[in-house]
């Protein structure tokens, strides 16, 4: 995997309240991630959220950072700007998906490490 042009893909989920639309929509809150695999900057975000301004203000949120570095920082955005019914489903799904990328980022490294082209 030549890791300076692809970026890689992760979902994460969580349960919102009973009364979320969310919840009576899609059973489960979903986000999706696309990261650049050479830096882990997060490119663009998207959820099933049910109204576009709300994928587009966690989009915002999100776009940018750093997917694994900036977790404090995103937590504390989201905390301090999102003020709605799913905004722990967010931080849960992030978490979630947060796993994901350190799992995939650890196997990626160590396989680069025992091909010897780390860095390049």
């Amino acid at each position: 995997m030549n890791m300076k042009t692809k970026s890689i893909y992760f979902t994460g989920e969580a349960r919102t309240t009973m009364d979320n639309a969310i919840t009576k929509i899609y059973g489960t809150f979903y986000m999706a991630f696309e990261v650049d695999a050479s830096n882990g900057k997060i490119i663009r975000t998207d959820c099933n959220g049910t109204m576009k301004l709300t994928k587009d203000f966690i989009n915002r949120i999100f776009e940018g950072k750093i997917f694994d570095d900036d977790e404090e920082k995103i937590i504390e955005e989201i905390s301090e700007r999102y003020y709605a019914s799913s905004t722990r489903a967010i931080v849960v799904a992030y978490r979630d998906a947060l796993q994901k990328y350190k799992k995939v980022k650890k196997d990626i490294l160590e396989k680069n490490s025992k091909d010897n082209n780390f860095g390049e």
